[in-house]
Protein backbone atom coordinates (compact mmCIF):
# COMPACT_ATOMS: atom_id res chain seq x y z
CA UNK A 1 0.00 0.00 0.00
CA UNK A 2 1.35 3.39 -0.98
CA UNK A 3 1.99 5.89 1.79
CA UNK A 4 -0.78 8.53 2.03
CA UNK A 5 -0.04 11.85 0.35
CA UNK A 6 -0.02 14.55 3.08
CA UNK A 7 -0.66 17.32 0.54
CA UNK A 8 -3.46 19.66 1.70
CA UNK A 9 -5.10 19.09 -1.68
CA UNK A 10 -5.58 15.48 -0.64
CA UNK A 11 -7.10 16.39 2.72
CA UNK A 12 -10.61 15.57 3.92
CA UNK A 13 -12.74 16.87 6.78
CA UNK A 14 -14.53 14.19 8.81
CA UNK A 15 -17.40 15.56 10.90
CA UNK A 16 -18.56 13.07 13.53
CA UNK A 17 -22.08 12.91 14.96
CA UNK A 18 -23.16 16.56 15.04
CA UNK A 19 -26.69 15.36 15.72
CA UNK A 20 -29.75 16.76 17.46
CA UNK A 21 -29.79 13.91 19.95
CA UNK A 22 -26.78 15.44 21.68
CA UNK A 23 -28.99 18.37 22.72
CA UNK A 24 -30.96 16.00 24.95
CA UNK A 25 -30.52 16.79 28.69
CA UNK A 26 -29.93 13.06 29.28
CA UNK A 27 -26.23 13.65 28.49
CA UNK A 28 -25.81 16.14 31.34
CA UNK A 29 -23.51 19.19 31.24
CA UNK A 30 -20.89 19.44 28.52
CA UNK A 31 -17.77 21.45 27.86
CA UNK A 32 -16.87 23.62 24.88
CA UNK A 33 -20.18 25.17 23.79
CA UNK A 34 -18.30 26.64 20.79
CA UNK A 35 -17.65 23.20 19.25
CA UNK A 36 -20.46 23.44 16.70
CA UNK A 37 -19.55 26.97 15.63
CA UNK A 38 -15.92 25.98 15.13
CA UNK A 39 -16.92 22.87 13.19
CA UNK A 40 -19.12 24.98 10.92
CA UNK A 41 -16.19 27.31 10.28
CA UNK A 42 -14.11 24.31 9.25
CA UNK A 43 -16.91 23.00 7.06
CA UNK A 44 -17.27 26.34 5.27
CA UNK A 45 -13.53 26.59 4.67
CA UNK A 46 -13.17 23.03 3.35
CA UNK A 47 -16.08 23.63 0.98
CA UNK A 48 -14.62 26.94 -0.16
CA UNK A 49 -11.28 25.26 -0.87
CA UNK A 50 -12.94 22.44 -2.78
CA UNK A 51 -11.71 19.80 -0.31
CA UNK A 52 -13.49 16.56 0.48
CA UNK A 53 -16.03 16.42 3.31
CA UNK A 54 -17.35 13.31 5.04
CA UNK A 55 -20.37 13.49 7.34
CA UNK A 56 -20.72 10.73 9.94
CA UNK A 57 -24.03 10.02 11.65
CA UNK A 58 -24.71 7.58 14.49
CA UNK A 59 -27.91 5.54 14.13
CA UNK A 60 -28.34 4.02 17.55
CA UNK A 61 -29.80 0.53 17.86
CA UNK A 62 -30.37 0.93 21.62
CA UNK A 63 -33.96 1.33 22.79
CA UNK A 64 -34.68 4.87 23.94
CA UNK A 65 -31.36 6.30 22.76
CA UNK A 66 -31.30 10.06 22.12
CA UNK A 67 -29.48 9.22 18.85
CA UNK A 68 -32.43 7.37 17.33
CA UNK A 69 -35.42 8.73 15.43
CA UNK A 70 -35.52 12.52 15.34
CA UNK A 71 -32.38 12.63 17.49
CA UNK A 72 -30.40 11.06 14.66
CA UNK A 73 -30.99 14.12 12.47
CA UNK A 74 -28.12 16.52 11.90
CA UNK A 75 -27.95 19.78 13.81
CA UNK A 76 -28.68 22.95 11.85
CA UNK A 77 -25.95 23.73 9.33
CA UNK A 78 -24.58 20.19 9.31
CA UNK A 79 -25.24 17.39 6.86
CA UNK A 80 -24.02 16.72 3.33
CA UNK A 81 -24.60 18.75 0.21
CA UNK A 82 -24.29 17.15 -3.25
CA UNK A 83 -20.80 15.75 -3.75
CA UNK A 84 -20.17 15.11 -0.04
CA UNK A 85 -20.23 11.67 1.56
CA UNK A 86 -22.64 10.47 4.25
CA UNK A 87 -21.42 7.66 6.50
CA UNK A 88 -23.92 6.01 8.85
CA UNK A 89 -22.66 3.87 11.72
CA UNK A 90 -24.05 1.95 14.69
CA UNK A 91 -20.85 1.68 16.79
CA UNK A 92 -18.22 4.13 18.00
CA UNK A 93 -15.86 3.86 15.03
CA UNK A 94 -16.88 5.37 11.71
CA UNK A 95 -14.80 2.64 10.02
CA UNK A 96 -16.69 -0.37 11.42
CA UNK A 97 -19.63 -1.62 9.37
CA UNK A 98 -19.28 1.23 6.87
CA UNK A 99 -17.46 1.94 3.61
CA UNK A 100 -15.55 4.93 5.01
CA UNK A 101 -12.13 3.39 4.39
CA UNK A 102 -13.05 2.43 0.82
CA UNK A 103 -14.46 5.90 0.13
CA UNK A 104 -11.31 7.59 1.42
CA UNK A 105 -9.02 5.33 -0.63
CA UNK A 106 -11.17 5.74 -3.73
CA UNK A 107 -10.66 9.51 -3.49
CA UNK A 108 -6.96 9.06 -2.68
CA UNK A 109 -7.35 11.05 0.53
CA UNK A 110 -3.98 11.43 2.22
CA UNK A 111 -4.77 13.40 5.39
CA UNK A 112 -7.80 13.54 7.70
CA UNK A 113 -8.99 16.45 9.79
CA UNK A 114 -11.45 15.18 12.39
CA UNK A 115 -13.86 16.88 14.79
CA UNK A 116 -17.15 15.99 16.42
CA UNK A 117 -19.04 14.51 19.34
CA UNK A 118 -18.04 13.10 21.69
CA UNK A 119 -14.32 13.43 22.34
CA UNK A 120 -13.76 10.24 24.41
CA UNK A 121 -16.05 8.00 22.37
CA UNK A 122 -16.72 8.22 18.63
CA UNK A 123 -14.12 10.93 17.98
CA UNK A 124 -11.39 9.05 19.83
CA UNK A 125 -12.25 5.64 18.37
CA UNK A 126 -12.42 6.92 14.80
CA UNK A 127 -9.17 8.85 15.23
CA UNK A 128 -7.35 5.81 16.57
CA UNK A 129 -8.56 3.61 13.72
CA UNK A 130 -7.72 6.23 11.09
CA UNK A 131 -4.15 6.41 12.37
CA UNK A 132 -3.88 2.61 12.56
CA UNK A 133 -5.05 2.40 8.94
CA UNK A 134 -2.23 4.72 7.90
CA UNK A 135 -3.70 8.21 7.71
CA UNK A 136 -2.06 11.24 9.28
CA UNK A 137 -4.78 12.82 11.43
CA UNK A 138 -5.34 16.37 12.61
CA UNK A 139 -7.79 16.40 15.52
CA UNK A 140 -9.39 19.79 16.18
CA UNK A 141 -9.76 20.12 19.95
CA UNK A 142 -12.01 23.18 20.04
CA UNK A 143 -14.44 21.61 17.53
CA UNK A 144 -15.08 18.62 19.84
CA UNK A 145 -16.85 18.26 23.19
CA UNK A 146 -17.49 15.84 26.04
CA UNK A 147 -20.42 15.33 28.40
CA UNK A 148 -20.89 14.62 32.10
CA UNK A 149 -22.64 11.39 31.03
CA UNK A 150 -19.11 10.16 30.22
CA UNK A 151 -18.00 10.79 33.82
CA UNK A 152 -19.23 7.63 35.57
CA UNK A 153 -16.46 6.24 37.79
CA UNK A 154 -18.57 3.71 39.69
CA UNK A 155 -16.03 1.02 38.79
CA UNK A 156 -13.66 2.36 41.46
CA UNK A 157 -15.87 4.62 43.60
CA UNK A 158 -13.62 7.53 42.68
CA UNK A 159 -14.78 11.11 42.13
CA UNK A 160 -16.58 11.89 38.89
CA UNK A 161 -14.67 13.79 36.24
CA UNK A 162 -15.85 17.11 34.87
CA UNK A 163 -16.59 17.24 31.11
CA UNK A 164 -13.54 19.45 30.50
CA UNK A 165 -11.30 16.94 32.31
CA UNK A 166 -12.71 14.08 30.21
CA UNK A 167 -12.21 16.09 27.03
CA UNK A 168 -8.61 17.07 27.78
CA UNK A 169 -7.63 13.60 28.99
CA UNK A 170 -8.98 12.01 25.80
CA UNK A 171 -7.09 14.51 23.66
CA UNK A 172 -3.88 14.04 25.64
CA UNK A 173 -4.00 10.29 24.99
CA UNK A 174 -4.39 10.88 21.25
CA UNK A 175 -1.91 13.71 20.70
CA UNK A 176 1.42 12.62 19.31
CA UNK A 177 0.41 8.95 19.15
CA UNK A 178 -2.66 8.91 16.90
CA UNK A 179 -3.09 12.54 15.85
CA UNK A 180 -1.79 16.06 15.93
CA UNK A 181 -4.23 17.88 18.21
CA UNK A 182 -4.64 21.50 17.22
CA UNK A 183 -7.09 24.41 17.13
CA UNK A 184 -9.62 25.48 14.53
CA UNK A 185 -7.74 28.67 13.67
CA UNK A 186 -4.54 26.74 12.96
CA UNK A 187 -6.37 24.43 10.54
CA UNK A 188 -8.08 27.34 8.82
CA UNK A 189 -4.76 29.10 8.40
CA UNK A 190 -3.16 25.99 6.93
CA UNK A 191 -5.82 25.12 4.40
CA UNK A 192 -6.52 28.68 3.28
CA UNK A 193 -2.90 29.82 3.32
CA UNK A 194 -3.82 32.66 5.70
CA UNK A 195 -1.81 32.09 8.88
CA UNK A 196 -3.71 34.96 10.56
CA UNK A 197 -7.12 33.20 10.41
Amino acid sequence: MNAPDPSPRNEALVLIDFQRGFDDPWWGPRNNPEAEDNALRLLAAFRQQGLAVFHVRHLSTEAGSPLAGQGARFKDGFGPVPGEVLIEKTVNSAFIGTDLEAQLRKREIGHLTICGLTTPHCVSTTTRMAANLGWPVTLVHDACAAFARNADTSFDNGPAFAPEEIHRAALAQLHGEFANVTATDAVLGRITGDMHS
